[in-house]
């Protein structure tokens, strides 16, 4: 099958309006008026970000959302995505058709619908590149510049298990029960942004950034783009007991660093309620720091680094 006729059967069924089928060189964007666009891009690779032997399915419903956490810490809706695809030379068919159904029920769940993007292969790994676009009111996007002292911070839903479930495909010694086991790999596999709470952080959140990097690495950057000091209390981190029987005593530092939660992680009044637990607070200086009942606790490595 050549690139057209690939696109045109696994593709351009997911294609929504402005896309044009997929037949055209460009799409046309629909416009919402009084909101404003946002765009962010996210390229996950095999061997990096997924192993060569997952679902298809898991690995497209994983391309998708890393991007929609993005638009979700912002405060966005999220509403269309453009795909491009390096295709190893072994991709089938069958990989294929599993991969657009992971895509179909992701744009179900979510609401978005494909714009476009590009195909090709290569002698390397599978290479995926998500674009996603999204909107928000005017002038209510929340950037990781806006924490202020005083300020409490926040996270929501549970730190650490994508990288458990990386552990137990890197035959981290365990004695799980097959349940927990399956929970940490399926966090691995296919994130869980909270997407439908954007709308509800933009009332609420001075700052905000999603985890991908490492809760402590991902606040530490909205500590320096606000010139403030972040302190976390490891007590407060909200940690599964899967994880907790995985790595034991050194549940909290390992899951602070490990990145690929796709969680938000946001600053805002005191005394806030809703879909996410309090965990630290804004205080005058720079940097983060990470405590356990009032000691800092020393961080060798902030997070996970792309370079």
């Amino acid at each position: 099958m050549d690139e057209f006729g690939l696109i045109a059967k696994y593709f351009a069924p997911l294609a929504g309006e402005g896309a044009f089928g997929l037949t055209d060189d460009v799409a046309l964007l629909p416009r919402q008026t009084g909101d404003d666009l946002l765009v962010t891009t996210d390229t996950i690779t095999e061997g990096v970000d997924f192993f060569g032997f997952d679902p298809s399915s898991t690995i497209a419903r994983k391309a998708l959302r890393v991007s929609l956490s993005d638009l979700a810490a912002k405060g966005a809706v999220p509403a269309h995505y453009l795909l491009g695809l390096s295709l190893p030379h072994t991709v089938t068919p069958d990989w294929l058709a599993g991969f657009a159904e992971g895509l179909a029920a992701d744009q179900k769940q979510y609401g978005v619908s494909l714009l476009g993007g590009d195909t090709g292969v290569t002698d390397g790994p599978l290479c995926i590149a998500v674009t996603a676009f999204g909107f928000l009111p005017h002038g209510k996007m929340i950037r990781r510049c806006g924490a202020c002292v005083g300020d409490h911070v926040y996270v929501t839903g549970s730190i650490g298990e994508s990288g458990g479930g990386l552990a137990i495909f890197r035959r981290e010694i365990h004695s799980l029960p097959e349940a927990d086991r399956v929970s940490l790999i399926a966090r691995y596999r296919v994130p869980e942004p909270p997407v439908r709470f954007a709308s509800a952080l933009r009332d609420i959140a001075h700052a905000s950034v999603d985890v991908s990097d490492g809760l402590i690495a991902d606040l530490g950057h909205v500590a320096v783009a606000s010139g403030v000091r972040i302190i976390v209390e490891g007590e407060r981190v909200p940690l599964s007991a899967p994880l907790r029987a995985l790595w034991g005593e050194n549940t909290l530092l390992r899951a602070v660093t490990a990145g690929d939660d796709y969680q938000i992680a946001f600053t805002g009044p005191p005394g806030l309620d809703g879909p996410f637990t309090g965990i630290g607070k804004v205080e005058a200086g720079l940097g983060v720091s990470l405590t356990l009942h009032g000691k800092e606790i020393a961080v060798p490595k902030l997070g996970y680094r792309h370079f």
